[in-house]
């Protein structure tokens, strides 16, 4: 064969074949799902389960188009939107509450007993006593803060400089900590969202996107906070360590887009403020593009449109076995049918995870947890790599806050990675 000629049908042929195989190769795995840092076995699970579930797919029917749930803080972001937007709000002093009011938020539930953690001289501490300090430090900060708009002339800065806001900063940070190590979720987690009272859905949503944007620039690490040595107080002086820093978690973000691209429905499940999550969610800043109203999170009451110290008795709490009933008023009854997914980081979500028969995988993302959603990481190693495998296993590092590709885990502080709690493998 002459040159010319053998030149002439590469000329033809090559770029027919570069298009077979570029054809191909798209096939292979959902168009835009980046393989990123997900552990190998949990992304190839997910590829063949949107390539089975999604518009194309054998199992796709667009009259009964499949949904999936996601939860949101420490499954979608690194660390918590809304612990986060509850110390920023102590370290900016927004709160749209009069002394009166706070005092029946920081109040409301609690028990009177002795908290589960001691103060610094290991003494018991109940709501009693650092109720009574929290409402002097609030009514000083409060009468002379100027941001308050009740006729004080202090600057924020200046505000700060005082001992009543040491005090103030310290127990309020430590009150919940204190009120989620004693009491049952169904106590501690309504209550910081009582600390809304008085503000808008809007003026929340505000509060939140500065929060979320301080909390992107800012470093991963703990920190301490203590109150005042030096007023004398009922509580006496309490301490704690503190997590700051929010990260987005780029294969979260990215999946959610491709599971949309596809016809499949995506949902966040939450067991913080609806209105919270929504700013995180659905910014496209942020990139999850999730729509508002696909967001099912915890609902305070309001009345004439402002936040008051009270949960929507309407409305189930989203945690534990309340993510399952959301989902079932929400969602079952809308489709006829549950979850074909379910994405989650603790215990709060186990229920969410084992309860719908629909349900075809469950991403475990391992914070080395010793409860029932730690044993479910177990149950993904047993079939770890199998192609219908239903619970997979994503790894994490706690240090710079991105998912890791593999099932291991590094805690915060450590080198080393850790595949499961030592408790679950005695």
């Amino acid at each position: 064969m002459k040159k010319s000629t053998v030149r002439a049908f590469m000329q033809c042929v090559l770029p027919l074949l570069l298009v077979v195989l570029l054809v191909s190769a798209a096939s292979a795995a959902p168009i835009g799902l980046d393989p990123g840092k997900w552990a190998p076995a949990a992304y190839q699970r997910l590829v063949a389960f949107v390539e089975a579930n999604g518009s194309g797919g054998p199992n796709y029917d667009p009259a009964k188009p499949p949904y999936v749930v996601f939860d949101w803080d420490q499954t979608c972001i690194f660390n918590d939107t809304e612990e986060e937007l509850f110390r920023y709000k102590i370290e900016t002093l927004n709160f749209k509450m009069t002394p009166e009011v706070f005092a029946e938020a920081i109040r409301k539930d609690i028990p009177k007993d002795d908290f589960a953690v001691k103060n610094v001289d290991g003494k018991a501490v109940n709501i009693d006593g650092i109720g009574a300090d929290l409402d002097a430090a609030y009514t000083f900060l409060y009468k002379n803060y100027e941001g308050f708009g009740a006729g004080g002339k202090m600057t924020l800065e200046e505000a700060r400089a005082t001992e009543e806001f040491v005090d103030f900063r310290g127990k309020l940070a430590w009150l919940y900590e204190a009120i989620g190590e004693t009491f049952s979720a169904d106590v501690s987690y309504p209550w910081v969202l009582y600390l809304f009272s008085g503000m808008t859905v809007d003026e929340v949503q505000a509060l939140t996107e500065k929060s979320n944007d301080v909390g992107l620039a800012a470093k991963l690490e703990t920190y301490t906070l203590t109150s005042s040595k030096t007023l004398q107080t009922k509580a006496g002086v309490v301490t704690g360590s503190y997590k700051r820093g929010l990260r987005t978690v780029p294969e979260m973000s990215n999946l959610m887009n491709v599971l949309r691209s596809r016809g499949i429905h995506v949902y966040v499940c939450t067991a913080s403020l609806d209105n919270v999550v929504r700013v995180f969610s659905n910014l496209p800043k942020y990139g999850y593009n999730v729509p508002q109203e696909n967001v099912l999170g915890m609902r305070v009451a309001k009345v004439d449109g402002k936040y008051v110290p009270r949960y929507d008795d309407t409305w189930v709490q989203t945690q534990q076995a309340g993510k399952t009933e959301a989902i079932k008023r929400e969602l079952v009854s809308k489709y006829g049918y549950g979850p074909i997914a379910v994405f989650g980081d603790s215990q709060g979500d186990y229920r969410m995870c084992v309860d719908f028969e629909e349900t075809q995988v469950v991403l475990v993302v391992n914070r080395l947890r010793k409860d029932d959603f730690g044993k479910l990481g177990l149950q993904a190693m047993e079939t770890h790599g199998k192609p219908d495998a239903k619970f997979i296993l994503q790894g994490r590092d706690e240090n710079i806050g991105a998912f890791r590709p593999d099932e291991k885990t590094i805690k915060y502080g450590k080198t080393e990675p850790e595949l499961f709690h030592a408790s679950l493998v005695k």
